[in-house]
């Protein structure tokens, strides 16, 4: 199960760092064209992102309070949820399952972390 959860884990915080770094890099008119949400949102949701992304990973590894991955992945748990609303509304029910997925896998870290395989803090 361990070994499960660090694929996914790392799988994810790449995921979510690409998404989120795109969300703050990209022109705002850009990001806007396809979703019709304020670019300060927009920019809030990559922000989060990356720091799912980062605390999925970062205190699992260096087992500084890593209490806070099961936190980092049920945050993206509710991030995900919002974008598999959006995705449907906007571009259609199939294409929501691909937010629903991923949402569905970092509720597996974070309720793996928590209760399955937690990670113990060091010393």
């Amino acid at each position: 199960m361990t070994y499960a959860l660090w694929v996914v884990q790392v799988l994810l915080a790449l995921l979510f760092l690409f998404a989120g770094g795109s969300k703050l890099v990209l022109p705002l008119d850009q990001m806007t064209a396809s979703v019709p949400l304020p670019g300060g949102f927009l920019r809030f949701i990559g922000v989060v992102e990356v720091l799912g992304g980062l605390g999925l990973v970062l205190p699992a590894l260096l087992r500084i309070r890593p209490g806070l991955t099961p936190l980092a992945g049920l945050g993206l748990v509710v991030v995900m949820a919002g974008a598999v609303v959006v995705t449907a509304m906007f571009e259609g029910l199939a294409l929501s399952l691909i937010p629903l997925v991923v949402g569905l896998l970092a509720a597996f870290v974070a309720y793996g972390r928590w209760r399955l395989a937690p990670i113990r803090p060091r010393g």
